[in-house]
């Protein structure tokens, strides 16, 4: 065969390859935009529509929503455990914890998708998962050292980082673009509240198998099934 002549049962591997990597990142770049508007309720093919493709295209390269959670967000949960170690490079304590919980609610306020992936379990998208278990063992040694400098209540629980998560995601979606600076004004509540000496006792915080059941519920089914392709 001659350089660019035609495979005679179809397109060379090599161009199917090449189609196949293009619809992927075009995927990639429609989920990024319609999960950081929407959030993760978005359906599959409302990314598919975004993205100019047949929903079996879709589901050819990302047979579930996770894996395309996991492909979309996979930089932005490395910059969130880069923010933890910022926090415990940080030789002050309580600084370094403020600081976390300032750029962790800031990403969530940027993009309506992260704001859900931080409050939501994905048991199959093992990479992320390692990387939210590392940012969290980090956040653990964060709130000791707060502790030991004896700027953070002593009551603090790290379970109690995670509710600060789901509220700050709950005020982002709430307000969205009219009202889209009050997170702020929730976080600096927050950050006041935590600070020594308590002001007075925090009923019991939830036990940590029941939080992760309720990241577990917050996982957004998709029951989109695939339909025929006609866009390719």
């Amino acid at each position: 065969m001659t350089p660019g002549s035609r495979h005679p049962h179809g397109p060379a591997p090599q161009s199917l390859r090449s189609d196949a990597e293009r619809n992927r990142e075009r995927i990639i770049a429609a989920a990024r935009k319609v999960f950081a508007r929407d959030g993760l309720g978005a359906s599959m093919a409302s990314v598919a529509r975004e993205a100019g493709v047949g929903i079996a295209t879709m589901f050819r390269r990302f047979p579930t929503k996770e894996e395309l959670v996991a492909a979309v967000f996979a930089d932005r949960m490395d910059a969130y455990a880069d923010a933890v170690a910022v926090a415990l490079d940080d030789p002050d304590p309580w600084h370094g914890f403020v600081g976390y919980i300032e750029t962790a609610s800031a990403m969530q306020a940027a993009d309506q998708g992260f704001a859900d992936v931080l409050t939501t379990s994905f048991p199959t998208a093992k990479a992320l998962e390692v990387r939210r278990n590392e940012a969290y063992e980090g956040m653990v040694r964060l709130i000791d050292r707060a502790k030991a400098a004896g700027r953070l209540r002593e009551d603090f629980d790290p379970s109690d980082l995670v509710l600060i998560h789901m509220a700050n995601a709950g005020v982002v979606n709430a307000t969205g673009e009219a009202a889209p600076d009050a997170w702020r004004r929730v976080v600096a509540l927050f950050i006041q509240s935590f600070e020594a000496p308590a002001r007075g006792p925090l009923p019991a915080s939830p036990e940590h198998d029941a939080l992760h059941r309720a990241m577990l519920r917050t996982n957004p089914a998709d029951p989109t099934t695939p339909e025929p392709d006609t866009t390719g």
